[in-house]
């Protein structure tokens, strides 16, 4: 029998036979407690008293001592085992939450810019990131070297007038907008990488960015892997299925999995098949993914070839 402190054997009579103490490591100690908790086949008999035989084995040399290293290892195990509950495809849903709040962000703040610039230098017909990085690089439109496309407009613009101190401000706004762009775009690269390497099927079949954002909302690879293909096919689409359920809408066909390319590029006649064959090979995917983590061609290729069924039977 193992317990938290010892290795014994217990003769038929219920008397110890053997014990073989282990250190008082408390790391080493909590490993082993874990270990011991999950294992149901370690139960002491009725009527093992741990801490008599902990003093018997010379483990420790008293009861005060056996229960101030007994609660360290506890404290131990429970750091532990809150330490190994994070899951490597937490990075990637912290990635795409971040990536969430930066579009958020950067759409108000170049909503601002673009109604800000626009009353300065209306001609210049650009937007968001565009603009962003115009205005970061060249400032005012007086300050727009002769070489640029700009300046002749620049030179009969209808908008206001703006001084120095106006083009230091604005400047720094679109510079400040600019990196949150930039940022942006390294998220999303870390996205593919991480993509890539834990759920290499997933990013094969439905891309990188949706397969994060499935993953996102699953709550985990594996919570994503248990779902059977319908929940995968209508995730996102929470209102329309709750509106249809309350019997004032018909069945949604997708939800996010609408943004990849076979649905959002199909007719609408076969965009439910479509869906249907999609949220199929991302659930065979995920579930690959999860148990297994080697790539599998056969899963985008036979979806290809039902998505070439589809189109042809729709000719």
């Amino acid at each position: 029998m193992k317990t938290w402190f010892a290795d014994i054997e217990i003769n038929e009579d219920g008397s110890v036979a053997e014990c073989s103490p282990c250190t008082q490591d408390v790391q080493q100690l909590a490993e082993r407690l874990l270990v011991f908790q999950a294992d149901p086949k370690q139960i002491p008999p009725e009527g093992f008293d741990p801490v008599q035989n902990a003093i018997g084995c010379g483990f420790v040399a008293g009861e005060t001592e056996y229960y101030s290293l007994l609660q360290q290892t506890c404290i131990a195990a429970t750091r532990l085992k809150i330490k190994n509950s994070y899951s490597p495809d937490l990075r990637i849903i912290h990635a795409v939450e971040a990536l969430d709040d930066i579009d958020e962000a950067a759409n108000l703040l170049a909503e601002r810019l673009g109604i800000w610039y626009g009353e300065h230098f209306p001609e210049a017909g650009m937007f968001t990131e565009n603009l962003a990085k115009f205005v970061a690089e060249n400032g005012l439109r007086q300050d727009l070297p002769q070489d640029s496309q700009f300046h002749e407009t620049a030179q009969s613009s209808v908008g206001m007038e703006m001084d120095a101190e106006d083009g230091a401000i604005i400047k720094a706004f679109a510079s400040d907008l600019s990196s949150l762009y930039e940022r942006r775009h390294v998220i999303e690269s870390y996205i593919h990488k991480n993509m890539e390497q834990l759920a290499p099927n997933l990013e094969e079949v439905a891309g990188a960015n949706l397969g994060a954002r499935l993953i996102s909302m699953a709550g985990g690879l594996q919570s994503l892997s248990r779902m059977p293909s319908s929940t995968i096919q209508v995730m996102g689409a929470n209102q329309a299925l709750f509106k249809h359920l309350r019997g004032k809408a018909t069945s949604p066909k997708h939800g996010i999995i609408f943004n990849h390319p076979l649905i959002k590029n199909s007719h609408p006649k076969i965009r439910g098949k479509m869906a249907r064959a999609l949220a199929s090979s991302l659930s065979i995917a995920s579930r690959v993914d999860a148990f297994s983590g080697q790539r599998n061609p056969a899963i985008k290729e036979k979806l290809d070839r039902k998505v070439l069924s589809i189109k042809e039977g729709n000719k």
